[in-house]
Order: C-alpha cells, then structure tokens, then sequence
C-alpha cells in the first residue's frame, strides 16, 4: 500500500518556537506554511473519503462499509472517525469522488488539489457551484471554467470561489437560473422550536430573495454597531450615538428589531426603527433583458426565449443569481431606478457636490457589489463610498469613475494606515504601505459576483475556430 507523505517543515514544530519572538512577516508565513501542508493532508483526506465513498454505496445496501458499521452515509461514518462536522465530511466526499478521474470537465480542480494548490472548501464551491454538464451546458465550457477559478482561486476566499462558480454556471446556462431559484426557494423554512427553558429557537434558511429584504432591513437597523457608514444628518448621527450606547448586544438590538418589524411592518415605520429612510432591495438588471422580456424575444443565452423565463438579474448583496421575472416583480412593486453606464463606466456626475449622492452610490453598488478590499465580505449597505483621489487635497471629482464602495474598517484603513488605490489606466489597483510591502506590489482590487463571472467567462470561453 502506498501512502503519500507529507513533509512538515521543522520551523513549523511549536515547540522550537516562540511565537512571541516572530516578526509579524515571519508570523504569516508560518500561517502559510501551515495551510500548505495541511492542503496537502486534505488532499489524503479527499482520496480516502472518496474510497469509503465507494465502498459504501447505496445499492451495496446493508453490505456497504457505513452501513456495516451502523451509519447511514459515509459522511456519516467519516464524522464519527474525524470528528469533522457534516459540512466537512461532505466536502470531503464531493472532492474525493472527483479525485479519482470520475469527471473529467474537474481534471483541473482534481489536479491542483492532488497538488496542494487549492484547498478542499474551495475546490467543493467550484464543483457545486459549477454542476454537471447539461443540455445547455457543454462539458468543455466547464472544463474550461474550472481551470479559471483555479487559477484565481488564490485571489479569492472560498466562499468568493463558490460564488463566482455560481454566477458562470448562470451565464452558461441563463435558461435554468429560473430552475435553481426555484429550488432554492423550496428548501426555505422557518421554524420556532420551544425550549425547556422558556425559550423559543428561531431556525430556518432564506433563499436569496427572501434574505435580501430581511438582511437589508436587519443591516440597517444595526449599522452603526456593526462598523457601517458614519453618518452626516444630526439625526441620524443622534440616533447612531443612542445605538452605540444602548446596553443590548448588537444581537439583541437585531431580535428585537425583527419584533418589531413583525408588530409594525416596514411601510409603517415612522423613523423609530430603520431611521430616516426604510430598508431598501436593488435589484441590478440589464435594461436590453428587460425589454426582451417586454417583447418576447429570444435571449442571448443559448437561444432560450426570454419570455419563458430566461435572463438573469441580481440582487444587491445576495450571491445567487435571480431570474428576470423575479427582477419584472420587483420593479412592479417597488419601482425603476436606472442606473445608466457608458460601456463599463457609471456616466459621470461632476464635482459640484462634496459627497455622493444616494443615485451615485446606487451606481457604485451596482458595479462594487461591496466592499472592494481584497477578502472582505461586507455587502453595499455596509459601505461607504471612498473618493480614489481626495476631494480636498487632490481635486478628486465626485463622480462615479472616481469611486469605490469601503466597509468602514477599510476606508479607514486606506486614510490611516498608508494603504492607497491608484489608478493604472483604466484599472484601480491597491497598494500597500511601505512597512508592510517594502516593494508596494500593486494588488488587484476585489471583484466579486457577476464582474468576476463575466472575467472568467470571456477568458474561459475563446472564440471557437
């Protein structure tokens, strides 16, 4: 039997080291060193996972080796043998049965993780964010996506990853986006579990519609305790002053806000529980989509007709693509706000005004879809818009051109910290400080949802010959 060996590295030993006496360089490139190895014994893990897989079959039946051994799945035995959670167990098993050649559109993803270049979480969002080949889906259209998001798996978190697979299977195949909304809407639930105690467990799932109006609604109501935007209005900074003081966990100030949502529903607020403005819900859409739809033409994507439901939008914050209907419902509810664009580029507003204007940050979250800083998470209601070349000091316009969306923690970042953007042409790079990056090498700036989809797409789809 041949069993891989993986090489931990002596400086890696703790106990030949004080971690207090490390540089803060020397301190990350252990964490580096670290993760390297570990990728290389999950991609051990994978493999064994995928054999007990195998062996464990749901037509071997009782004969199978989970169920020889009293669990029902095989993640069910490996839980009980790792002690990993359900969630690790299954990854293990989606990657592990990739491994062993069985798809052939993932030589890619199993490559660089029998190679210790892509970890098991990342390589599990490529492969459930990607699926199978399809009707409308051609096998080498996502072999050919597969070797992208490898290759800038390393730039991106693994939840970002996932993401992004998500969003070129939805370019790939516009016609089956409706489809998947559809079954992401069916495993919503909501359930209030009571408790010995007194207490009642809230536990459920929101598929992304449903999450974009409560997130949004939630978000705003905590803002200022979870590093949102400063704010101008005296209201509204009295009323962010009389949050941050509040004695409540920012928890409780969310429970007890959805309780009163729940007492007085949105459209009637008055100011005292979202403030001066209710939450909001940006549905971003492609205006020629719509008119498809309006007419009933064919869609661009696979020739699918758009009246039957293809064309996708998306929603600001949430991830997962929605269909063009669900975008129709919204504008029918709530209104249209155009958001024009010459080409790539927001038009431009001027520098009459000293801050953006709530249509320019509409803009922006249209295009930034968060915060822009590489690895951060935070959503467009979080962020603030940051002038690249400083209105007082460089003449920085206050146009859309001139813009990027900055949670709180990283805007800050950028004005205290050294950290600056610059503009290379028509990209916008990041540049570290010198005491962090003695060379200041450029970093590219965080793109996430449909902008790093439609990348990867034009890269992954070369013109046939």
């Amino acid at each position: 039997m041949s069993i891989t060996t993986v090489i931990v590295p002596d400086h890696l030993h703790l106990t030949q080291v004080r971690l207090r006496d490390l540089s803060d360089a020397e301190l990350l490139a252990m964490h580096a060193d670290i993760a390297a190895s570990r990728r290389q014994l999950d991609a051990i893990a994978a493999r064994v996972s995928g054999e007990v897989s195998r062996r464990s079959a749901r037509e071997l039946g009782y004969d199978g080796l989970a169920q020889r051994l009293g669990a029902r799945t095989p993640e069910g035995l490996i839980q009980q043998v790792s002690g990993l959670t359900r969630t690790e167990a299954r990854s293990l098993v989606r990657v592990g049965e990739v491994l062993d050649g069985s798809s052939p559109w993932l030589a890619g993803v199993a490559s660089a993780v029998s190679n210790g270049e892509l970890s098991i979480a990342a390589a599990d969002g490529i492969i459930s964010g990607l699926g199978t080949p399809s009707a409308n889906v051609a096998a080498d259209d996502l072999a050919d996506a597969a070797e992208r998001l490898v290759s800038v798996a390393s730039e991106l978190t693994p939840e970002r990853t996932a993401a992004a697979a998500r969003a070129i299977r939805d370019d790939l195949d516009a016609a089956g986006v409706l489809d998947r909304e559809q079954a992401l809407r069916e495993r919503r639930f909501l359930r209030l579990i009571p408790e010995a105690d007194g207490m009642t467990k809230i536990f459920g799932r929101l598929d992304p519609e449903s999450a974009a109006i409560v997130v949004a609604a939630v978000d705003r109501v905590t803002s200022p305790r979870r590093g949102g935007p400063r704010f101008v209005d005296p209201l509204e900074v009295a009323r962010a002053d009389r949050l941050i003081a509040d004695a409540r966990t920012t928890e409780q100030i969310a429970l007890d806000a959805l309780v009163d949502m729940v007492k007085i529903a949105t459209n009637a607020d008055e100011g005292t529980v979202f403030g001066s403005r209710s939450p909001e819900v940006h549905v971003i859409v492609q205006l020629a989509e719509l008119e498809a739809q309006a007419s009933g033409v064919a869609g661009v994507a696979g020739g699918a007709g758009v009246a039957g439901g293809a064309g996708v939008a998306h929603i600001e914050g949430q991830f997962a693509r929605v269909s063009i209907n669900t975008a129709e419902r919204f504008i029918c509810s709530s209104g249209l706000v155009p958001v024009l664009f010459d080409k790539d580029r927001p038009l431009d507003v001027g520098r009459a005004e000293r801050l953006f204007t709530s249509r320019q940050r509409i803009a922006l979250a249209a295009r930034d879809r968060g915060c822009v800083f590489p690895g951060c998470d935070r959503p467009p209601s979080w962020c603030e818009a940051h002038h690249i070349d400083q209105w007082e000091r460089d003449g920085g316009r206050t146009d859309v051109d001139d813009g990027v969306l900055l949670c709180r923690h990283h805007h800050m970042l950028l004005h205290n910290a050294g950290w600056n953007i610059e503009r290379r042409g028509r990209v916008r790079v990041l540049i570290p400080p010198e005491a962090l990056d003695r060379e200041q090498t450029p970093r590219a700036l965080q793109s996430r949802g449909s902008p790093v989809g439609s990348r990867l797409r034009a890269k992954a789809n070369p013109p046939r010959q």
